[in-house]
C-alpha cells in the first residue's frame, strides 16, 4: 500500500464544498472524500460541516465510524 498523502488543517478547510470542488472531512487524523455524498450536498450534513476534522462532532453522531467505510480514504491530517 501506497503511503498517503498529508494535508494540513489549512488544505483540509479549502475542501468544504465552497472554495474548491473537493468536499473532504477528516475522522481520527484520517481524511476522506464525501464529495459524491448526497448527505453532504453543497458542504453540510446536518449541523456539521466538511472541510474540518469532525472526531469530537461524531461521539453525538447517530452512526458509528463504519460509515467512512463508504468513502475514498485519501489522506491523513498533519
Amino acid at each position: 500500500m501506497s503511503k498517503l498523502p498529508v494535508y494540513t488543517k489549512n488544505q483540509l478547510a479549502l475542501r468544504n464544498g465552497q472554495d474548491k470542488p473537493e468536499i473532504w472531512v477528516a475522522y481520527q487524523g484520517l481524511i476522506y472524500d464525501v464529495t459524491e455524498s448526497r448527505l453532504w450536498k453543497n458542504g453540510k450534513h446536518y449541523e456539521h460541516w466538511a472541510g474540518q476534522d469532525l472526531t469530537e462532532e461524531l461521539l453525538d453522531a447517530p452512526h458509528t465510524n463504519a460509515v467512512f467505510s463508504r468513502f475514498k480514504l485519501i489522506g491523513t491530517l498533519a
